[in-house]
C-alpha cells in the first residue's frame, strides 16, 4: 500500500514550481528535478533526482509514495512502471554509446540490448555464456560497467582493465570466464556508465534495459529473452 505523509496545506492555483518548492521546504532532504501532472486527475507526479517519484494533492496538502495502478480493459497496468521506462529511454539516448563493449549480432540486427554487468557476478558470467546464442538470434549485446563494488575496488579496476585491453571482447570473455587479465589503466567512461547506472535504476547485476526504456532485472535464459523480445 502507499505510504501517505501529511505536510502543510498549498494555497488554490499553486504552479508546478511553486509545489517543488513548498515540498522541498516541507521534505527534509527531498531533491526535486520535475513536477508535472500525472494521468491521474487531482495527482502531480513529482520526480527526484535519484529516479524516484511520489505523487501530490493539487494543494501540496498531502503526498503519496508508491507506484500508481491503473485498471484496464486488460488488467491492472503500472503507470509508474511505464512513466520510468519512457524516462530511462531517454536517459540512455542522452548517454550514447561512448565506450561500450559490444557484441554484435549475428547477421541481421533484430534487437539490441543494453546490459549493465559486473565481470565478478556469477548471474553475469552466466549471462555471458549465452551471449553467442543471443547473437545468433539477432541480438546485439551492449556491455555498460556497473561493478556493483563501486569506484576504486578490485573489481571496478577489472572492469577498466578489460575496457582498457586491445581487444576489448576477448578481455571480457576471459575475465567472465574467471582467467586473469592483465592490470591496465587508460582515460575510460567505466565511472560515468556506473553512474549511469544508478541514474536510470540499476540495483544488481545483471540488468538489462531494453530499446523502450523497459528493464529486466536479473538474469533471463537466452532463449526465453529473444521470446520476450518476439523474435521467436
Amino acid at each position: 500500500m502507499a505510504g501517505l505523509i501529511g505536510v502543510h496545506a498549498a494555497t488554490a492555483g499553486e504552479t508546478e514550481d511553486a509545489i517543488a518548492e513548498r515540498l522541498t521546504k516541507a521534505v527534509p532532504g527531498l531533491r526535486i528535478s520535475e513536477v508535472r501532472e500525472s494521468e491521474a486527475p487531482g495527482l502531480y507526479e513529482v520526480e527526484s533526482n535519484n529516479g524516484d517519484t511520489i505523487y501530490t494533492t493539487k494543494d501540496g496538502g498531502y503526498l503519496l509514495t508508491g507506484d500508481l495502478l491503473q485498471i484496464t480493459e486488460s488488467g491492472i497496468a503500472n503507470v509508474s512502471e511505464r512513466n520510468r521506462a519512457d524516462q530511462r529511454k531517454k536517459q540512455m539516448a542522452a548517454f550514447g554509446d561512448k565506450g561500450l563493449i559490444s557484441f554484435p549480432a549475428d547477421g541481421e540486427e533484430k534487437a539490441e540490448i543494453a546490459v549493465f554487468t559486473d565481470i565478478d557476478c556469477p548471474y553475469c558470467r552466466k549471462m555471458h555464456d549465452e551471449v553467442p546464442e543471443l547473437n545468433r538470434y539477432g541480438i546485439t549485446v551492449h556491455y555498460y560497467g556497473f561493478p556493483r563494488s563501486g569506484p576504486n575496488t578490485a573489481s571496478f579496476n577489472k572492469y577498466v582493465s578489460v575496457w582498457c585491453n586491445e581487444d576489448q571482447q576477448g578481455a571480457m570473455d576471459d575475465a567472465k570466464a574467471g582467467k586473469r587479465v592483465e592490470g591496465a589503466s587508460c582515460d575510460n567512461p567505466v565511472r560515468e556508465q556506473y553512474n549511469l547506472g544508478g541514474q536510470v535504476g540499476v540495483t544488481g547485476t545483471p540488468a538489462i534495459v531494453l530499446e523502450d526504456g523497459n528493464m529486466v532485472r536479473g538474469y533471463v535464459p537466452a532463449k526465453q529473452l529473444a521470446e520476450g523480445l518476439g523474435l521467436l
